[in-house]
């Protein structure tokens, strides 16, 4: 960080992650990245283990819920759909999630 110059900016995406801890983690849960980044930045910004443990309870328990209820309902076509779409199908998702905490923030 200090060869780079980058204080600040780690700095400010760091603040911005505790001030978005919960909402951040419950997302991860869900997209391709791998979520280890997210447990690991959560130790170094010194995120709740309580904030940790309940989102990410939530939102891991909650994306493989999905995926086996649609494989339930839909059966292999849908598998092979998810495979083939995972990614973009993921990508859709967090952006509905950060367009409902969106509308709850500014609409309610």
């Amino acid at each position: 960080m200090d060869f780079y110059q980058l204080q600040d900016k780690f700095e400010l995406v760091r603040q911005k992650y505790v001030d978005y801890a919960f909402q951040s983690i419950l997302i991860a849960a869900f997209t391709p990245i791998p979520y280890k980044v997210f447990t690991i930045a959560a130790g170094i910004s010194k995120i709740s283990l309580w904030v940790l443990i309940l989102a990410s309870v939530i939102g891991r328990s909650g994306r493989f819920f999905l995926v086996a209820g649609v494989l339930y309902f839909f059966g292999p076509p849908a598998k092979r759909f998810i495979d083939k779409y995972f990614d973009w199908l993921a990508f859709l998702f967090v952006v509905l999630i950060i367009l409902g905490f969106a509308v709850i923030k500014w609409v309610l």
